[in-house]
């Protein structure tokens, strides 16, 4: 059925996508990594998190995981660049959510990782920001999620966002070895 999302049109960003991203990794894996949207370099390449911000998120996962990037499936919440890389609306959020719901339930992680607002919002149902609800184990249908920044604001917020981000990757940690 995911087939089906390479030709979506649900919402507008049809319009202005190089490509479908839909995600990457392997069937059932124990952890999926979930963000907000493609970005430029994801729109070229076909996969999630391949720019500066996966760089940094896959070496902190792998640093506090020990987990290669092949060990993991890794998606978006919206699986079309927004303009600008813009923050996607919520209608486009809507559009995809049958796409990310087809995936949690195909994967049945025992973990999710949210990484920033629009994936903690959409997967766990925060409402407030990251900087509140970070590090907190909410349950889901097969496992348990947890919200992080994402790499994006590690990279303009430095090294304290990064040590929070490892400080919520051991929480992940232990939830994986539980």
């Amino acid at each position: 059925m995911l087939d089906e999302a390479l030709s979506c049109t649900r919402c507008a960003l049809s319009l202005t996508r190089q490509r479908v991203v839909l995600g990457s990794g392997p069937q059932a894996a124990a952890l999926m990594v979930v963000g907000e949207a493609p970005g430029r370099s994801e729109d070229e390449g076909g996969e999630p998190f391949i720019g500066r911000s996966g760089t940094l998120l896959t070496t902190l996962i792998a640093d506090e995981l020990g987990l290669a990037r092949a060990d993991y499936f890794i998606t978006n919440v919206v699986k079309c660049r927004p303009p600008e890389n813009r923050t996607p609306t919520t209608k486009e959020v809507a559009a995809c959510r049958p796409w990310l719901d087809q995936q949690l339930a195909l994967q049945r992680p025992r973990v999710v990782l949210a990484v920033g607002n629009t994936a903690a919002r959409a997967v766990l149902g925060h409402q407030a920001g990251v900087g509140e609800t970070h590090g907190l184990v909410v349950p889901l249908g097969t496992g348990v999620g947890v919200a992080t920044y994402h790499p994006a604001a590690a990279l303009r917020g430095g090294p304290n966002v990064v040590a929070v981000m490892r400080a919520d990757l051991a929480i992940v940690r232990k939830l994986l070895a539980s």
